[in-house]
């Protein structure tokens, strides 16, 4: 079952900001890149910490704690010590407010 998930209105999340929301035992984050939204699961694929707190450059979010890269609009992970991509999610805007998908494994 999927569901869209109310995270912000568009003018609460600026250029540059991201914030979080959590369905079931997923944490997404929601960001902001140059007025486009993105959602990853706020998950280093590394060592399965949060990825948020970590410097955001450009469209990339880097690890806080070891410095692996992730891509936010692709979920791509761009360097060692990360291998594995982390999950995206799709994100819609609806009567002015921003909205991830997120789909429930039952």
């Amino acid at each position: 079952m999927s569901e869209w998930i109310d995270v912000s209105s568009i003018d609460g999340l600026k250029p540059g900001e991201f914030e979080v929301v959590e369905s079931g035992d997923t944490v997404i984050a929601v960001f902001n890149i140059d007025g486009q939204f993105h959602a990853i699961e706020d998950i280093c694929t590394h060592d399965g910490e949060e990825l948020t707190g970590g410097p955001i450059e450009g469209d990339e979010i880097v690890c806080p704690r070891h410095g692996a890269r992730f891509c936010i609009r692709t979920g791509a992970a761009l360097t060692p010590p990360a291998y594995d991509d982390v999950s995206v999610f799709p994100v819609r805007v609806e009567n002015g407010r921003i909205q991830v998908l997120h789909r429930n494994e039952q």
